[in-house]
């Protein structure tokens, strides 16, 4: 008796099971409702006196059901049993019983209700759809040819039918029955665990916003590094559950620090050692204040273990590699990020490239590369840079009103100059009533696309003025290597006094910028100018930051056009800087001015191959990943980015890898032998080197591996589609290859 509890015990928290996929819950229990009907079948099928055929068919069918269900559910392939048991349901079963229990007259209308249930509560998406009309015109096209040909359905007496169809009543119902109830039980407990649920979030981010609370420069950080855990986890693949899990961890990671003094969280100057213990404290007594929540077990060791290292020289207990949680090491990674892009009582928000820097230069020392290499990855597509602290944009942006009084005493966050022509629409108004406004544009580039005149910032953030334009026609050149102004036909027809149109968009190492507008009050007639600027080189990036002088500057909005430009768009007024001009190998040499921004021709992999070339990085270089990139990919013409383009993954001469998609797995080894350093990395490839890339090919699966400069990497494709041509492409980052020749071996 005891063995059945046990049993069903165990059926019951499976079926109340919120970590299991829903679906997957009503396919099971549906699937032992119909098994057990199928068994129920034999037993009326005698006393029906039916063909021992059907009865053998009925307990065939009801042992394979059976087995395969069990398939299913042990090997996990319940999303395919689903597909296949449709299949067979519509296009056999139902079919079947249509012809061998009594046609109309019999249980086969009761039984195609089944069906019915089945793809409404099984199936989902379009396939669902598919198998409703499926459903549909089968058992109109059964009906037809039973009607016409009566002569193939196996009928009963009336009493057989009779019988059959009320034998078919109570099976069906009781089927349903089973679902319905259980689709009420489950929506109960769903609705209970949510309620649950909910109260845990609000009172978890209650007390997250108490802790966050006592330090004026950490406020939404335990949020924020939630967030990025669970980004985390699901690029680790981690389950729906899994990454829930780590959530909750990550909010509350630092919930000791609610026994830290506040005048020590909140201390600007440097720590003595008394203090800087009491901050260390707060990992042990986080977890001391989670460790009795044995609903959530795991809460406490997010706590405990998230600021311990990889290398074993963190805090409390100086663990080493996977003997660190790995829900600390992934909350580990996402807290460093958080912290570098927040401000701080001592500094400005690192800018997003240099805390990718530190990341890379990091992984194996301070964080497991698995997950710091994710947080690279999502710093890669965060184009528009979202993951940051909301408030730390402290210059003016296009919903406010910039006011500057004196020349340059206040200057607009930056607006990207890309190929793609930004137009911009802007109001300029006196600052104070009775003065002239002067409106102007600086032209620049820094790493955080923000303005800056102090010293240091200018050193840290390498920020570079290019000129400055007025809306009066007169450039001030500063930085760029030339820059020519010329007067338009006025193009303001039905602009407003006071208003203006600026138009802007670069090609390589030129910036076209386009002013037009005026106001007569302050003798400002209206006209076009156009300004034409040749950069020092086409690298850098631009940004266009709105200051002057007596001005108010509001009411901008923002468009871009998805069209790019081509270079005939913007006419040359000095040379192209070159730095490929060295020796040509088999393919033309390339220069990479932006992260992938050219590509050169694939190259089909073969058995065994390699691929030589020289590189070095451009002069504004500045970072590790300024390098070259192999890129792995499959396309109709062999281009980056061709027709039916897939790409499989990359390898990058600094040891990081990725992988895109579900097309493919990738695998990375990287050995930093008599590796000097970083900087030395960073040093060698401004002066350049000669590099050679090895590639294996067996089937599907391709080997990369180079060594250079002390790093040797290794990389292990595995393609997990069909494709005709697998390629490699050279591309990079600020570099310059030359002399690329394809070696077949």
């Amino acid at each position: 008796m005891d063995k059945e509890k046990g049993i069903y015990s165990r059926i019951q928290d499976y079926i109340y099971d919120s970590s299991v996929d829903l679906k997957e819950r009503t396919f099971m229990v549906f699937s032992g409702a119909v098994l057990v009907a199928l068994f129920l079948a034999v037993p009326f099928g005698l006393i029906m006196q039916e063909p021992a055929s059907a009865t053998i068919s009925t307990i065939v069918g009801a042992v394979f059901f059976t087995l395969y269900v069990l398939y299913a559910y042990t090997q996990k392939r319940i999303k395919q049993a689903k597909i296949i048991i449709s299949v067979i349901l519509i296009f056999i079963f139902l079919p079947a019983m249509f012809f061998t229990n009594g046609g109309v007259e019999g249980g086969a209308p009761i039984w195609l209700v089944l069906g019915t249930f089945y793809i409404a509560l099984i199936l989902e998406g379009k396939f669902k759809t598919a198998m409703f009309i499926s459903e549909a015109v089968v058992m109109i096209a059964t009906w037809l040819f039973g009607y016409y040909h009566p002569e193939y359905i196996t009928q009963y007496s009336t009493w057989g039918n009779y019988f059959d169809t009320l034998a078919a009543f109570f099976i069906v119902s009781g089927i349903i029955g089973i679902l319905v109830t259980f689709q009420i039980k489950l929506y109960r407990k769903e609705e209970e665990h949510k309620n649950v649920e909910r109260l845990f979030t609000q009172t978890a981010t209650a007390l997250v916003s108490a802790i966050d609370a006592k330090d004026k420069y950490t406020h939404g950080h335990s949020a924020r590094v939630a967030e990025y855990s669970r980004k985390i986890a699901e690029l680790a693949g981690k389950s729906s559950a899994e990454c829930d899990e780590i959530y909750y961890v990550a909010l509350l990671h630092d919930v000791g620090k609610i026994g830290v003094p506040e005048h020590i969280i909140n201390k600007n100057g440097r720590l003595t050692d008394e203090e800087y213990a009491a901050i260390k404290g707060h990992s042990a007594m986080g977890a001391e204040i989670l460790k009795d929540i044995t609903v959530y077990p795991y809460l406490s060791i997010g706590a405990h273990f998230h600021h311990e290292r990889f290398d074993g020289k963190g805090y409390p207990d100086g663990l080493k590699g996977t003997d660190i949680p790995e829900i600390a090491r992934i909350i580990s990674v996402a807290d460093a990020y958080d912290a570098m892009t927040s401000s701080r009582s001592y500094r400005e928000p690192i800018p997003q490239q240099q805390v990718r820097e530190e990341l890379v230069e990091c992984a194996g020392t301070q964080f497991d590369p698995k997950f710091a290499n994710i947080m690279i990855h999502l710093i890669d597509e965060d184009t528009k840079y979202k993951m940051k602290e909301k408030d730390v944009l402290h210059q003016p942006t296009i919903d406010d009103v910039l006011t500057v009084h004196d020349y340059r005493d206040d200057v607009s966050t930056g607006i990207h100059i890309t190929p793609h022509t930004v137009t911009i629409n802007i109001k300029v108004s006196p600052a104070e009533k009775g003065s002239t406004p002067k409106p102007a544009m600086i032209l620049f580039d820094s790493l955080d696309g923000r303005y800056h005149d102090n010293p240091k910032e200018i050193a840290d953030l390498l920020y570079f003025e290019y000129c400055e334009i007025g809306f009066d026609g007169k450039v001030t050149v500063t930085g760029a290597r030339k820059a020519e102004m010329r007067e338009l036909d006025f193009e303001g027809s039905g602009m407003r006094p006071g208003r203006y149109r600026i138009e802007a968009c670069r090609f390589k190492d030129h910036t076209l910028i386009r002013i037009t507008g005026g106001d007569k009050t302050y003798g400002i007639e209206g006209k076009t100018y156009e300004t034409i600027i040749a950069m020092p080189d086409s690298a850098r990036y631009s940004y266009i930051g709105f200051t002057g002088e007596n001005c108010s500057i509001s009411d901008m909005t923002i468009e871009r056009d998805p069209e790019m430009i081509d270079e005939s768009y913007i006419p040359r007024i000095a040379e192209e800087i070159s730095f490929i001009d060295g020796p040509e190998g088999d393919i033309p040499n390339i220069q990479i001015d932006d992260y992938r921004s050219a590509s050169t021709i694939g190259v089909p992999i073969k058995e065994n191959m390699s691929i030589s070339f020289h590189t070095k990085s451009l002069p504004t270089a500045r970072l590790v990943w300024h390098c070259p990139t192999c890129v792995i990919f499959s396309s109709d013409d062999g281009t980056v980015g061709g027709k039916n383009y897939k790409e499989f993954g990359l390898m990058r001469l600094d040891g990081e890898t990725w992988k895109s998609g579900n097309d493919s797995e990738c695998t990375l080894l990287v050995d930093r032998h008599d590796f000097d350093g970083w900087d030395a990395w960073k040093k060698a490839n401004k002066e350049g080197y000669d590099c050679t890339v090895n590639f294996e090919r067996n089937g599907n699966v391709i080997v990369a591996s180079t060594e250079n400069k002390g790093i040797s990497v290794k990389s292990t494709t595995e393609v997990k589609v069909e494709t005709d041509e697998i390629y490699v492409a050279l591309s990079g980052d600020q570099i310059a290859l030359t002399d690329i020749r394809v070696i077949d071996k």
